[in-house]
């Protein structure tokens, strides 16, 4: 679940290399309904700087309209983007700054950028109950309860409206086994599908080879940001690239719906 905590480490921690562990992220602006903001007016509301297009869109959902992100979306492995000048300016001028755990620079970005900025660690998965969670703990923070609110029920409505789609698509009308990278494990429940094994986020092993492939999965569910190549090779079984970040319009419901139509082109054709 999302966890709300302000991080204080020395300015010499930024000389060890700002280096992101997240996946890819994007450029756009908006803010939330609430007056305040440093940068913002009293319609613009908080001024929201997220690592990545996942954080960001996160903010939008909550109901912030003033939001960048500092990934740009061509990057899809956060490591091969070099953070500038413009970004620890950004940080300065934020009244929130979201990250996540596994984003470990974020905490020496607010300290580099002299921000007093709250930061807020946000535990990302695309699963609905911990979107929803981090969607509620985002609207308390920025005072937009109410546009959270209407968000979740929106993605609730969404999802179950995407999972009749999918099911319709079953090949032979049953549902089908697949083998899911940890991180689209919510895409196999999505679908519908019979989770028949996970594997990541390392690259498969000789062992996990032999092991996926004996339960005899139909589809593997792959990992978009964080693809090693074809996963299951000889086995028979289709892959399909699901990616976990939104892009620049910071649509978070847009993924669920790609995620979907790249499954039911997936199953139909089966």
């Amino acid at each position: 679940m999302a966890r709300v905590r302000v991080l204080v480490r020395p300015l010499a921690a930024l000389t060890a290399g700002l280096l992101l562990i997240a996946g890819c992220g994007d450029s756009g602006k908006t803010s939330a309904d609430k007056p305040g903001g440093r940068s913002g007016s009293a319609s613009s509301g908080p001024v929201v700087v997220a690592t990545t297009s996942w954080e960001a869109a996160l903010a939008k959902a909550a109901g912030a309209k003033n939001v960048t992100s500092i990934v740009p979306p061509s990057i899809r492995h956060a490591p091969d983007y070099d953070l500038k000048p413009t970004d620890l300016t950004a940080v300065a001028d934020a009244d929130f700054v979201l990250y996540s755990p596994f984003e470990p620079f974020a905490g020496r970005i607010k300290e580099a950028a002299g921000s007093k900025a709250e930061m807020i660690e946000l535990e990302l998965d695309n699963a609905p109950a911990k979107t929803s969670a981090n969607v509620t703990r985002l609207g308390k923070a920025f005072g937009t309860q109410k546009a959270a609110a209407r968000w979740n029920a929106s993605l609730t409505k969404e999802w179950d409206t995407l999972a009749k789609q999918v099911k319709a698509t079953w090949p032979g009308g049953k549902a089908p086994a697949v083998t899911a990278q940890m991180f689209t494990t919510w895409a196999a429940k999505l679908a519908g599908a019979r989770l028949v094994g996970t594997y990541g986020p390392e690259a498969v092993t000789a062992a996990q080879l032999s092991e996926l492939t004996a339960k005899k999965p139909q589809f593997v569910l792959d990992n978009e940001n964080m693809s090693t190549g074809t996963v299951l090779p000889g086995s028979g079984a289709k892959q399909v690239d699901i990616a976990n970040y939104p892009g620049k319009d910071l649509d978070l419901q847009a993924v669920y719906r790609k995620a979907a139509a790249q499954m039911e082109k997936a199953f139909s054709a089966s």
